[in-house]
């Protein structure tokens, strides 16, 4: 028999170290996924980070200027998201609460089209509320206007208001639902990190009148502004203009208790009736001073003229 082989103990290379590079860490919308270890000891607080998204809907069978006019804010509001027409009924808003959450917004436009005619706007806060309901009126679409007035797409808007919003209670709410609702949140993917246009919201005669205006620097280089350039800018209109008259302010989304009604709201149906009634008004007069005009042939016959019968024979 052959002799055994002593058993000899074998030495394991050590393993190679991984001179690749370290992996990324993963990013959230609110920052790193694994933050890096603090060593100093001191604590970073996270600030508020805007989310907002606006849902931006309309009903069917509407006009094809407003849904140019839905179209143009659409355009011009980088944080919104479209969805497909909705039928207009009584049940309209749970409807709509539900595409907002599915949609992971947190506010609602919905153009609302009644007889091809009337327009309402619906400015929702979802699911909680509080919503508003405008009629919508003087609207100009950017395709009718052709104004010279140009801002990049996804920028981000600045709002002014009139200080008109700052004496009631109802127009303090719309101010703060309109700023969170125009307002581009900052930092949004899809909006770019500067201001070149403004939003103007200002109160005449109970009604807010929107625009937008283009903000124009001169240049002498190519990415230089002119010392005291920004005492010599100017504002050049874009579009779309519109005007908002506020009907109803309710505590829900898209109902609920009435907080704020308008006295001197006027449905566009009264006056519509009322201009049926006063042509039909101006016809009765017609008819009336016809009848008078016969009456007045009858009771005040004209003589016989000895002449009329000379030239019949």
């Amino acid at each position: 028999m052959g002799k055994k082989r002593k058993h000899t103990e074998v030495e394991v290379p050590a393993a190679k170290k991984d001179e690749t590079a370290p992996e990324r860490p993963k990013r959230t919308l609110l920052g790193w996924k694994d933050k890096p270890e603090n060593t100093q000891g001191s604590t970073t607080t996270t600030g508020f980070r805007n989310r907002e998204k606006v849902l931006v809907t309309c009903s069917r069978r509407i006009n094809y200027r407003y849904r140019h006019l839905m179209l143009n804010l659409v355009s011009i509001l980088p944080h919104c998201k479209k969805d497909n027409k909705v039928e207009s009924k009584a049940t309209k808003g749970a409807t709509l609460n539900e595409l907002v959450e599915l949609k992971s917004c947190s506010s609602c436009l919905f153009f609302e089209c009644r007889k091809h005619k009337d327009l309402y706007l619906w400015m929702s806060k979802c699911p909680n509320g509080p919503s508003v309901k405008f009629l919508v009126n003087a609207v100009h679409t950017m395709e009718e206007l052709k104004l010279t007035g140009n801002h990049l797409k996804g920028s981000r808007p600045l709002l002014t208001f009139s200080s008109n919003f700052d004496k009631d209670p109802h127009w303090k709410l719309l101010k703060e639902m309109i700023t969170q609702i125009f307002g581009t949140p900052k930092e949004h993917r899809k909006s770019k990190p500067y201001h070149d246009h403004v939003f103007v919201f200002s109160i005449v005669d109970d009604h807010i009148w929107f625009r937008n205006y283009q903000i124009s620097c001169p240049h002498t280089g190519a990415d230089k502004i002119d010392r005291g350039g920004l005492e010599k800018m100017t504002l050049i209109e874009v579009g779309p203009r519109f005007c908002l008259n506020p009907i109803k302010i309710f505590g829900g989304s898209f109902g609920g208790p009435t907080l704020y009604e308008n006295p001197f709201y006027v449905s566009p149906n009264q006056i519509r009736s009322l201009e049926k009634r006063q042509k039909a008004g101006k016809y009765a007069m017609k008819v009336k001073a016809k009848t008078r005009r016969k009456m007045h042939e009858m009771t005040n016959p004209l003589e016989a003229d000895e002449f009329a019968d000379m030239w019949k024979e």
